[in-house]
């Protein structure tokens, strides 16, 4: 099964869960390895497997990181690429925030009167 927007999250957790489990059998690994090399304790391995929502993101990456996957994570959460127009506005300076959209006020209506154009 493929990552979709449409899963949930327990769904995607699951589906994260099972493919971990499926690297570490493939590289022939045991849990308790796994979770020994990672500094996790082998129930919290075997939560991440099963897709537990109860479990760290910290927990997470310790395992990734024992299976040789962190550099994988580039893809995940790709640098955003700034345009050239917004590079020179920022002169080297990091940006701190987003500004949001403006929020514009209704024109109040105009009363019509007998004689002017529409």
């Amino acid at each position: 099964m493929k990552f979709d927007a449409q899963h949930s999250d327990q769904a995607v957790l699951k589906l994260l869960g099972e493919r971990l489990a499926a690297l570490r059998l493939e590289r022939n690994l045991t849990q308790q390895q796994v979770a020994e090399q990672a500094g996790l304790g082998l129930r919290t391995l075997q939560r991440l497997e099963l897709g537990a929502t109860a479990t760290q993101l910290s927990g997470f990456i310790r395992v990734c990181r024992v299976l040789g996957l962190v550099g994988n994570f580039e893809s995940l959460l790709p640098e955003p690429a700034v345009s050239p127009i917004a590079q020179l506005k920022l002169q080297g300076k990091k940006r701190q925030r987003a500004a949001g959209k403006k929020a514009t006020a209704p024109a109040a209506p105009r009363t019509w009167t007998w004689g002017e154009p529409e």
